[in-house]
């Protein structure tokens, strides 16, 4: 069998590690940094921290078409040099327009590096067990879940200083992006030809003509749909849990344990569901992910709400709806995003892995962007018990589409016969 645990693979999935590493060490504190640096109310603070995301967002499809046209090695030195040189604004940024306009245009190499990266470890993956790697592919960023912001909130109550961790997000990307200078990708599997000579594959140019499908993967577009949903539900809760915890339920440190209880779900859901992705049951990983992720964001509103109506005590409703949610959610995720990533590949082309990348990352963006946005809006008019019902209906509404139109739609245009 093809060896999995290549160098090169190693070597991504460390990058990937410091890219999230240096991404969730600052995000569930910059609501905080937001309201006591700034004054920001938190219809502000939602419509600054959506700002990422939308201009992720905007970079995604145009990510995916240079990744998939020109040296990926190259899009993705440029992409991580930007991405690490943008914590350094953060540092200079002495006013809140200031601060919104670095955080807003930070989301470009963001959403640029993460099509690019994941293509790679795509790349220097063997065909025979690409489908098992991409599911262990997101371990590196649940373990920089687990860890990250719990670091970043233990440093913020030691040191009392955002400006500590602005420093070493800096730090962290920039070894990020020395570890990704190593890789060697080989481009030979995806060129649409190339001319063989003594044994060397030499790419042959390609121009590509533009269509909306070099942007985004048209033959994938419901199974997009489907993800905007479970966005939604996970932006409003990474970037409103701290506030919500600390104002509704009075947990003052409870954040960096339900971040690391999350990503220990998250790392155990990829470990027990490689053997299903290994045999191809994407359809059924999904399935399983989506409902035990509803079950999880159901119980994180529902036990605190029983307990404001005298039902249950305070501790059964911090045990099981806030860290108990905690844990199930990351199961849910962990089994839903590689499957939902893996069905969203294997209906592209191989020449369109970037877009099918860049694809699943856009759907994932709207659905964060309008989780942050709508999130903040509604907890500043009706309070953040309206704002996390809301994230239930929503992801219900998510799991409904994927049982009654999404797994057909995949199945429908499956160009791979191992995957089901």
């Amino acid at each position: 069998m093809d060896r999995l645990w290549n160098r090169n693979y190693c070597k991504v999935m460390t990058a990937n590690f410091t890219l999230f590493f240096a991404f969730y060490v600052l995000t569930p504190l910059l609501p905080l940094y937001l309201s006591e640096h700034f004054g920001a109310t938190k219809d502000v603070i939602g419509l600054v921290l959506s700002g990422y995301t939308i201009t992720a967002l905007l970079f995604r499809p145009f990510s995916g078409y240079v990744v998939d046209s020109f040296p990926r090695k190259t899009v993705l030195m440029i992409a991580f040099g930007a991405f690490a040189i943008f914590f350094a604004g953060y540092l200079a940024a002495s006013t809140l327009l200031l601060f919104t306009i670095v955080r807003t245009l930070h989301g470009g190499p963001f959403g640029a590096l993460t099509v690019a990266n994941s293509t790679a470890a795509i790349d220097v993956l063997p065909s025979s067990r690409r489908t098992e790697g991409i599911g262990y592919y997101g371990l590196s960023n649940n373990l920089a879940m687990a860890i990250a912001p719990t670091i970043g909130i233990f440093i913020y109550q030691l040191t009392d200083s955002f400006e500590f961790l602005f420093w070493l997000a800096l730090i962290v990307a920039c070894l990020g992006w020395l570890v990704d200078a190593t890789v060697q990708l080989n481009h030979g599997d995806w060129l649409p030809s190339v001319l063989r000579s003594r044994g060397t594959v030499v790419p042959v140019p390609v121009i590509h003509k533009l269509s909306w499908d070099r942007f985004f993967l048209v033959r994938g577009w419901l199974i997009g749909v489907n993800m905007v949903a479970f966005g939604f539900s996970f932006g409003v809760l990474s970037n409103y849990l701290a506030i919500y915890g600390k104002e509704v339920m009075g947990i003052m440190g409870g954040t960096g344990t339900y971040f690391m209880l999350c990503s220990v779900g998250l790392i155990l859901s990829r470990l027990q569901g490689g053997k299903a992705l290994r045999n191809g049951r994407v359809t059924h990983n999904a399935a399983e992910g989506m409902v035990i992720s509803l079950i999880g964001y159901t119980l994180f509103i529902l036990m605190p709400t029983l307990y404001e109506l005298s039902l249950i005590n305070y501790s059964l409703s911090i045990a099981i709806g806030y860290y108990g949610s905690a844990l199930l959610i990351g199961l849910g995720n962990g089994h839903m995003w590689p499957a939902f990533q893996n069905m969203t590949i294997n209906v592209a082309s191989n020449n369109r892995r970037g877009t099918a990348n860049s694809t699943i990352l856009i759907s994932w963006d709207i659905g964060m962007g309008l989780g942050i946005l709508v999130g903040g809006v509604v907890s500043e008019i009706m309070g953040y018990a309206a704002a996390f019902w809301t994230v239930v209906l929503v992801n219900a509404s998510g799991v409904a589409c994927f049982f009654l139109a999404t797994k057909a739609f995949f199945l429908k245009r499956n160009l791979n016969e191992t995957v089901r």
